[in-house]
Parts: structure tokens; C-alpha cells; sequence
């Protein structure tokens, strides 16, 4: 059971290729089927913690740091695990570093922004209408890449960026058709979709400081999130509703906020997964196609009935991302496959 990726790429490669077709496909087929599953899973699940009518708990930033301590109590566990049983799994040592950890921590204010907008989001609008409430993270990327990184993007890219915010924007306007659009969690998806982006950019920073494991990334970002949470506990009067809450002592309530928090910590192991057994550019087009998948499972779930320019709009913005990924793709492939100045250089003089 390997949940940190340390072998070597090209044995791998070999291997994979060593492996009969039919196996590989079905190992492919079960990944992504293992990915869609977690991932739809949480987000139903969180949105019965956050927006349940039967539990009538109004706490969002209490459930988003139980999930952050599950997170870190698994990571510490597993760490503990491996060392005990070295060879049984691939997982890193872990122990808490009050340096690294405030090396980590402007990145975990960015991290601790990105989950709880994400479950405000959610808390706020329905579940069909969640990816396209979120689906501004492609555009802050360009922006921000742009602003920060003083990264250009074609115009290609630019014109699918084009789409989705008239994706977006069409969502919007049909959610206030049919009166069921929330503006508090529409601004909560777009907060989340601008975090999303700037987590992106900063997470590649901060990996020097925990010597480029994601696992220990995580440890330390959920470590500094439970301690910055708690506070916000205080001053929201979250502490106190918690103590009203009737089903405080229920085995199912804390059972069903646990298992929040291990399909919160799965869905990192399984997204490098299926990026491991396929590629950077198919795991964005199962997101894109899993996004679909789930609103069209939410409105059937929900009983909802959508107009065709709802539907519209979300077809603009999974149309526009994957789009923007094929895009990309082909321009990353095409500056890989041209020589450089050096090789011209050689070719020209005959080397």
C-alpha cells in the first residue's frame, strides 16, 4: 500500500508496459470509478452535515476543523504505522516542527480559506448548481499567473476563460429564474475559487520546507488550521451552538463527521492516484467529466426540474475547462517537441 509516490518513474513506465492491455484498463477503470466515487461521496455528504433539515446544525466552521483533525490525526497515525512496520507502507515520518510550521503557515491561511469557503459554498447552494458556483478557479489562474507569476497565456486559452465566465454568468442569471439563487453563496464560490488558485501557486513554494512531500504538506497545513480554527470557534458562537445541538451525543451524527473527514483525507490520495495510473491532462478531464456526472445525480437525487439555459450554462463551463486543459495540454506538448536555441545551433554547424 504505497500512499507516497517515491519509486522510480521509468520502472513504472517499464512495468506498465510489461502489463497485458486488458489489465491496464481495468485498473484505470477502477481508479477513476475509485476517484468519482470518493469525490461525489464527500460532496453529498458534506452538504448533509452543512444544509441538513434533519440535523439543523448551523456550525460550518466546526465541521470543516473536525475534518482537518481527522486529516491529521490519519496523517500522524499512518506516519506511526509505517515506521513500526517499515516495508508494509510507503508513507513519510512526520513530527511536528514549530519552524516548518510557521514556514507552512501563510499557505495555511490560504489552504484554511479554500475548505471553508468550499463548505460555505456549499452550504448555501444546492448541489447541482455547486460546480458551476465554483467554476471561476481556471480564470483566477490565468489572472493570477498573470499578476504574480508575470505568466502570459494565448489567446485560445483566453477565449476558453471567455466561455466559462459566460458559463458562469448564465448559471447565475438561471438560478435567479428559478429562484433559488443564493448571492451569500455565490460570493463563498467565488472566494473559493480565487483560494483554489492561490493555493496552487503558493503550495508550489512552500514544498522546499517540507523537502517536497505532499503528505507532509497536508500534516502541517491541517496541524495549523485546527490551532487557527479555534478561535474563529469562539468569536462566531459556533462553541455554543455546538452545545445546544440536540444530537450532540449521537453515535450516527459524530459517525457521519468522521467519515467527512476520511473521504476529506482520501481524495488527496486517490487524486494522485488516478494522475499516477493516467496523466496530469486525463485526471482534469475526469474532473470535468465527474462534474457533470454529479449534477446530473444531484438534480435526479433532488428532484429538481432545470431549464435548458441552466443546463446550458453548465455545458459552457465543463465545455470551457476541458477546452482550457486540451489547450494547454497541446501547448506544453508543442513547446516540448521544439527544439532548442542550443540544438539549432548544433544542427547549423553540424555537431
Amino acid at each position: 500500500m504505497a500512499l507516497m509516490g517515491t519509486s522510480d518513474p521509468s520502472g513504472e513506465a517499464e512495468a506498465s508496459k510489461e502489463k497485458p492491455f486488458l489489465l491496464r484498463a481495468l485498473q484505470i477503470a477502477l481508479v477513476v470509478s475509485l476517484y468519482w466515487a470518493t469525490s461525489i461521496s464527500m460532496v453529498f455528504l458534506n452538504k448533509y452535515l452543512l444544509d441538513s433539515p434533519s440535523l439543523q446544525l448551523d456550525t460550518p466552521i466546526f465541521v470543516t476543523f473536525y475534518q482537518c483533525l481527522v486529516t491529521t490525526v490519519l496523517c500522524k497515525s499512518l506516519s506511526t504505522l509505517a515506521t513500526l512496520c517499515p516495508g508494509t507502507m510507503d508513507f513519510p515520518s512526520l513530527r511536528l516542527d514549530l519552524r516548518v510550521a510557521r514556514s507552512v503557515l501563510p499557505l495555511s491561511v490560504v489552504f484554511i480559506g479554500m475548505i471553508t469557503f468550499n463548505n460555505l459554498c456549499l452550504k448555501y447552494v444546492g448541489v447541482a448548481f455547486y460546480n458551476v458556483g465554483r467554476s471561476l478557479t481556471t480564470v483566477f489562474n490565468v489572472l493570477l499567473s498573470y499578476l504574480l507569476l508575470k505568466q502570459t497565456t494565448s489567446f485560445y486559452a483566453l477565449l476558453t476563460c471567455g466561455v466559462i465566465i459566460g458559463g458562469f454568468w448564465l448559471g447565475v442569471d438561471q438560478e435567479g429564474a428559478e429562484g433559488t439563487l443564493s448571492w451569500t453563496g455565490t460570493l463563498f464560490g467565488v472566494l473559493a475559487s480565487l483560494c483554489v488558485s492561490l493555493n496552487a501557486i503558493y503550495t508550489k513554494k512552500v514544498l522546499p520546507a517540507v523537502d517536497g512531500s505532499i503528505w507532509r504538506l497536508t500534516f502541517y497545513n491541517n496541524v495549523n488550521a485546527c490551532v487557527l480554527f479555534l478561535p474563529l470557534l469562539l468569536l462566531l458562537g459556533e462553541l455554543q451552538a455546538l452545545r445546544d445541538f440536540s444530537q450532540l451525543g449521537s453515535a450516527h451524527f459524530w459517525g457521519m463527521m468522521t467519515l467527512g473527514g476520511l473521504f476529506g483525507f482520501a481524495i488527496g490520495y486517490v487524486t494522485g492516484l488516478q494522475i499516477k495510473f493516467t496523466s496530469p491532462l486525463t485526471h482534469n478531464v475526469s474532473g470535468t467529466a465527474k462534474a457533470c456526472a454529479q449534477t446530473v445525480l444531484a438534480v435526479l437525487y433532488y428532484e429538481e426540474t432545470k431549464s435548458f439555459l441552466w443546463w446550458t450554462s453548465n455545458m459552457m463551463v465543463l465545455g470551457g475547462s476541458s477546452a482550457y486543459t486540451w489547450v494547454r495540454g497541446w501547448e506544453m506538448k508543442k513547446i516540448q517537441e521544439e527544439p532548442s536555441p542550443k540544438e539549432e545551433e548544433k544542427s547549423s554547424m553540424g555537431v
